[in-house]
């Protein structure tokens, strides 16, 4: 059994991570974190887990966290894990962190986009967690910086195309839309129910701090150095992301190569489910899943391809793809405490 702690345990993410760690055949949650509702078990906080949630919440404290655990999710906003990171590996420990602080491998586009860095050392350590493409570096990582929510949709549907030759690689617009759960538990006058509820608003047009980390991840793959104009959307529902993104197809390309193309790119990987011809992915779809919905169309008229990209971004986009880098870096099967379908309707 590995041994688990989560720092954050009863935002909505930390909350995840621990329904998920609780029904994991090899992972046994022995360290709780959350300094609201320090001496409350976990049950108490979130009702429904109640008959798994007997493990009562704690204040940090690193030396008895390192001591119980093998490893460690730091469940935090940005600018709060990189000092608790640092202390947790000096004593041996393995981290994956849901925040920002270890996905970047540029100190000066990090520190551009969210705040200084105290612990700018460990950049090279770190290994970006989106496990269909890294898997191979996350097995032998002690550091994880599991992706943000709308860079998933965008990275994973992006992949394929970027290693073929069939679009172009300018011009790539990515339209993403995600529900409130994304903007975390904390109150906040953007997310009050009368402020969200039936209406569909943009936010943050052209300085969403996920571009950058999407811009390095394409650039990766295409190798060299990409571009793209990135718009996201609050919707009106819990849980759900949906992104379409835009290209331009190369003359002479069908639909059937590209969806051909993405069928061998992800036919080994489990979350990713790559749907037949005319069948677009839904959010309901993938609703409290590890799963990944790729959808493709093309615009023969004006010569765009659209590819669609659906996931729960609390799972795929944050704890489900945490639990998965954990089996990946403990040489567990991969779908381990995730291998089930979403809930509908």
């Amino acid at each position: 059994m590995v041994k688990v702690g989560i720092v954050g345990a009863t935002g909505y993410v930390g909350g995840e991570l621990v329904r998920l760690l609780t029904r994991h055949p090899q992972a046994e949650i022995t360290y709780l974190v959350s300094e609201s509702y320090e001496g409350k078990t976990i049950g108490e906080v979130f009702p429904h887990l109640h008959n798994w949630g007997n493990i009562v919440c704690q204040k940090l404290d690193v030396e008895a966290l390192a001591e119980k655990t093998e490893v460690v999710f730091l469940a935090l906003p940005h600018g709060v894990s990189m000092d608790i990171a640092a202390q947790l590996l000096a004593k041996g420990k393995k981290v994956i962190d849901l925040g920002a602080d270890y996905r970047f491998d540029n100190l000066a586009v990090y520190e551009k986009w969210y705040i200084k860095h105290t612990q700018p050392q460990l950049f090279s350590q770190a290994v970006y967690g989106l496990c269909e493409l890294n898997r191979e570096k996350i097995k032998t990582a002690n550091l994880i910086g599991n992706p943000g929510c709308y860079p998933t949709t965008a990275i994973l549907g992006l992949a394929p195309l970027l290693k073929s030759d069939l679009v172009e690689l300018t011009n790539i617009i990515i339209d993403s839309k995600s529900g409130v759960s994304g903007a975390g538990r904390g109150l906040n006058l953007g997310t009050h129910f009368p402020e969200c509820n039936e209406t569909l608003k943009a936010y943050n047009v052209g300085k969403h701090r996920h571009k950058p980390e999407i811009e390095q991840e394409l650039s990766k793959l295409a190798g060299e150095e990409m571009k793209i104009t990135f718009t996201p959307h609050l919707i009106p529902m819990i849980r759900g992301m949906l992104s379409t993104i835009y290209l331009n197809i190369k003359p002479g390309v069908t639909l059937e190569q590209v969806h051909r193309l993405y069928q061998e790119f992800y036919q080994d990987e489990y979350f990713v489910r790559v749907l037949k011809p005319g069948v677009l992915p839904e959010t309901k779809f993938v609703a409290g899943s590890n799963f990944c919905d790729l959808g493709l169309a093309l615009d023969q008229d004006s010569n765009k391809l659209m590819v669609i990209s659906a996931i729960d971004n609390l799972i795929k986009g944050a704890a489900g793809q945490a639990v998965q880098n954990m089996n990946i870096m403990f040489d567990l099967a991969e779908p381990r405490g995730l291998d089930y379908p979403g809930i509908f309707p």
